[in-house]
């Protein structure tokens, strides 16, 4: 099997090779080996839309791992990994960046275990710590450190750490402003994946993978969908709506995959069994997730319709959930979805 995906992984355009206009996904073999491959497969290759579903079904499996991370930024050279990590690092680092700043990277002197293991941090020209991150393990990332995040035309730096105390679930990316003086910009969270892309003016735009409602699908089919952020002000900002255009197209894979699973025919074949199990998780995961994504471009009279394909018995669950998922950043519709399910 581990034969099977290495030549799989071959056929797949890696995150070097993805086009300005291609999403990339983000996932590793089930034995830690990571990759990094775009999401967007060839509609010429020979991969069928099945298997190209499955490929991405084996990426949403690995929900739970630090894989939703590009293969370059998780194998940095400066990083702390704990024990019983894959590969653990036990070697401290120092790193000279720009402007008297340096880093220094490795085990934490005073861990107590359980997600305090790797440390590392900042210092100015005096030798004053001025930034510090903390978790089970710790990355400096030298592929996107170096990069202007917010259109200062300064560099940033970046760390990938471990916020979940080895859990596996809660990788995040920190980007730092040494300019005028240093301080946090933001934390961007990895659910699922994080692309950093450069738009047509140079400015940077982040995809983040976002995660829907649970319950619904095994979590190798758990819904997802994409949000994406600009950086204003120093700050993350939420910019969606403005690449919906791109995501709901034949560019993205996902696109093209909803309108295999929730074609008209298959539609009926949920509502008319009223099966949402296991046999029709396909079909359930394309809807929960094409609903999540209409959300996030709020496009919200198309996220009801999509709702309302799920089958009458146990649509107001369903919608119940859903609006608990999303009522924090969107509490008008969470609030509508409720509205609607309590007038039942």
């Amino acid at each position: 099997m581990k034969e099977t995906l290495a030549i799989e992984e071959q056929r797949l355009s890696d995150c070097d090779g993805a086009k300005s206009g291609d999403f990339c996904r983000q996932a590793p073999d089930f034995w830690g080996t990571f990759s990094c491959f775009s999401g967007r497969l060839s509609q010429g290759s020979a991969y069928t839309p099945r298997m190209r579903r499955i490929v991405l079904a084996m990426i949403i499996a690995s929900y739970f791992s630090p894989a939703a991370l590009c293969a370059q930024d998780m194998l940095g050279k400066v990083s702390c990994h704990a024990a019983g990590s894959p590969k653990p690092e036990n070697q401290s680092y120092t790193k000279k960046l720009w402007d008297g700043y340096e880093i220094s990277l490795g085990p934490a002197h005073n861990s107590q275990g359980g997600g305090d293991e790797c440390t590392a941090a900042i210092y100015n020209g005096a030798g004053r710590v001025v930034f510090r991150t903390t978790g089970f393990s710790v990355i400096f990332d030298e592929n996107h450190t170096g990069q202007d995040f917010d259109g200062d035309g300064k560099p940033e730096v970046v760390f990938i750490t471990d916020t979940g105390g080895g859990n596996h679930c809660c990788w995040a990316y920190n980007v730092i402003s040494l300019s005028p003086k240093a301080h946090k910009l933001f934390d961007i969270d990895a659910p699922g994946a994080v692309q950093f892309e450069k738009d047509s003016q140079g400015k940077m735009v982040i995809w983040q993978r976002t995660a829907g409602p649970y319950g619904f699908t095994s979590m190798a089919r758990a819904p997802f969908a994409e949000k994406v952020f600009r950086v204003g002000e120093g700050k993350l900002v939420d910019a969606t709506p403005e690449f919906c255009s791109r995501i709901f197209s034949e560019r993205n894979e996902d696109y093209r995959a909803w309108n295999i699973d929730l074609a008209p025919e298959k539609i009926k074949v949920l509502q008319s069994t009223g099966n949402t199990g296991l046999d029709n998780e396909e079909i359930v995961s394309a809807l929960l997730s094409r609903a999540l994504q209409h959300v996030f471009c709020r496009q919200f009279d198309a996220a009801v319709s999509d709702l309302n394909f799920w089958p009458e018995a146990n649509r107001t669950k369903m919608k119940t959930d859903f609006a608990e998922s999303i009522k924090q950043d969107y509490p008008e519709f969470a609030a509508r979805l409720l509205d609607t399910t309590s007038r039942k």
